[in-house]
């Protein structure tokens, strides 16, 4: 009897963390949509760019929306620590991987840091 009161809360307990981490990720998922239009507004200004390891920086002396950049960063962090773990990696490798990614999608104008950090512009 006590076994199966033990597998049953195992089973809840499990449960909760799967439905926990769905959760976590549709709305990380959201969040990144909803950031979409003001991130690609910074972009088309040249205040930020994507750095080489995957995550937004700005490119010059004008911080504007920090918060919102933070924010798509600490959401980047968490989904390439998923996959990471999930791949068997580390952040940096997957982190990399979609900075090449990125580029190959960036549009004319828009700052990339290339895998020796140097800034350049999209032509």
């Amino acid at each position: 009897m006590k076994l199966k009161k033990v597998i049953a809360v195992l089973f809840v307990f499990v449960l909760g963390i799967l439905i926990s981490d769905a959760y976590s990720a549709d709305s990380i998922k959201q969040r990144m949509i909803d950031r979409l239009p003001v991130i690609n507004n910074l972009k088309d200004r040249g205040i930020i760019g994507e750095n080489n390891l995957g995550f937004l920086e700005f490119v010059g002396n004008q911080k504007e929306k920090a918060d919102v950049v933070a924010a798509e960063n600490m959401d980047r962090k968490s989904v390439y620590e998923a996959i990471a773990k999930n791949q068997g990696t580390t952040v940096i490798v997957v982190g990399q991987h979609r900075a090449v990614q990125i580029a190959g999608k960036a549009k004319s104008g828009e700052w990339l840091q290339d895998a020796n950090g140097k800034w350049y512009q999209m032509k």
